[in-house]
């Protein structure tokens, strides 16, 4: 990670951590860095918190500044972007989100023009703008003075994509949407009312600071709610700007990533179309999902957290499925990065062609208990350095051995340490995840 963009682009509270002086120059340096041969063309898309139009404005003054063609989707999903990039000719494109964190934060991903997360080294080049270590780049004059140009038609033919996926029609399911107040307002209930479902939708009125509060996939009682008193047959819940999807069955029970993945993974192999009879997981991932894969006869590698890295690996290895348990899917023939819309249709599909519930379809696994918490410390690495966590680390894993794990890593965007184990009850959780979080206020290593 660089000394602005972590795991998932350039993340921070809007003009604190990320002002518009630092969207202004990001937009600066790259549509210079496309631009030294010919006029760039760079599409910009946003969520719907406050803040993304102030960053959507300095984004495209400082491309237009250096001579680039900024495109504006307007209000859109990060996997639209990475769609009309890839398809459209675009020489990269910029999202303006935080994903599923709080409204008061925002971020910029960046997207190249495969429609994959820009590569690393351009990160740090930005980086090196931003702090002065680069000479002042030259303006452009005259005629080379970029235009921004209103492209909400590529936002359009990204829903026509998505519609012209399915491959049954939806009509007489039942289905209930929460929007998080965010990207998904726009698209997802147009694509299913397109495919004959009977759309029930939530939180799709978004007012720049209700985005994520309260909804969506990281609040995903309020889906489970819905789905109960309305008596769906199926709810899927998105994070601010749809990359990911949870889903919840016609139990209210929560459908989240590993169990798509099975879901998804298992239906493929039985058509003969999961590549290399592999699916690809992040060290976040359930016991229980290695354990059904086992079962199954399929095979899974594991990748660090972020679905860039999952990506990555799909493509060194040819896999077309893989993910997160938070939701981000990669369906890597239709998709460079995760789509949660694209996933509810692909979950549908596995319903509608099977004629079973979701919820017969996820009770082949096993979830084992996890319990997750986040400590927040001064220093990530003296953390991980420290002899006594280490030691307290290796005492629980010993102890668990094939029933259960632990996992310690450091947060890819804040100053957290997050502390996890799976067991087979709650309380077996709750004792070794606190054991190593006792260590590390005993080493002086967390903040008050």
């Amino acid at each position: 990670m660089g000394k602005y963009f972590g795991t998932d682009g350039f993340r921070g509270e809007a003009n604190k951590g990320l002002t518009v002086e630092h969207a202004f120059k990001v937009g600066r340096y790259l549509g210079w860095y496309y631009g030294q041969d010919y006029k760039a063309r760079i599409v910009i898309g946003k969520d719907t918190r406050r803040s993304s139009y102030m960053f959507e404005y300095a984004l495209a003054a400082g491309l237009t500044a250096s001579g680039a063609d900024a495109f504006l989707l307007h209000v859109t999903t990060t996997p639209s972007v990475s769609f009309v990039v890839r398809t459209e000719d675009f020489d990269c494109g910029i999202m303006i989100s935080a994903s599923h964190n709080p409204y008061y934060d925002n971020g910029l991903k960046i997207i190249s023009g495969s429609g994959k997360k820009i590569e690393s080294e351009i990160e740090e080049k930005i980086e090196a703008y931003i702090d002065g270590e680069i000479g002042e780049l030259p303006l452009a004059t005259g005629e080379k003075i970029g235009r921004t140009v209103d492209y909400i038609a590529g936002r359009n033919r990204y829903i026509g994509h998505l519609i012209a996926m399915a491959t049954r029609s939806f009509k007489n399911t039942r289905v209930g949407i929460d929007c998080a107040n965010g990207s998904a307002s726009s698209i997802a209930k147009s694509v299913f009312d397109a495919l004959g479902a009977k759309t029930y939708v939530i939180h799709n009125e978004p007012d720049g600071t209700n985005i994520n509060r309260n909804c969506g996939s990281t609040h995903i009682e309020e889906l489970q709610k819905f789905v109960l008193e309305k008596g769906l047959d199926v709810g899927f819940a998105y994070d601010g700007d749809a990359d990911r999807c949870i889903a919840v069955d016609e139990n209210g029970r929560i459908i989240d990533g590993d169990l798509i993945l099975y879901i998804c993974g298992k239906y493929l192999k039985e058509e003969h179309k999961l590549a290399n009879n592999t699916i690809v997981t992040t060290i976040m991932s359930n016991l229980g999902l290695y354990k059904a894969l086992d079962k199954v006869g399929i095979r899974y590698e594991k990748t660090a957290v972020g679905d860039k890295y999952v990506y990555a690996n799909m493509v060194e290895n040819g896999h077309c499925l893989g993910g997160e348990q938070s939701g981000h899917i990669i369906f890597s023939q239709y998709a460079t990065t995760g789509d949660g819309i694209l996933t509810s249709l692909k979950v549908m599909e596995v319903m509608m062609e099977k004629k079973v519930s979701l919820g017969t379809l996820a009770s082949e696994m096993r979830t084992y208990p996890q319990v997750l918490k986040n400590v927040r410390v001064a220093d990530k690495q003296a953390v991980r350095d420290n002899a006594a966590v280490q030691a307290a680390v290796a005492r629980a894993e010993e102890e668990l051995g094939e029933d259960g794990r632990i996992l310690v890593r450091e947060s890819g965007t804040e100053p957290v340490i997050r502390v996890m184990a799976e067991a087979d009850t709650d309380e077996l959780c709750e004792k070794y995840v606190e054991a190593i979080i006792s260590v590390m206020k005993e080493q002086n290593l967390t903040e008050a």
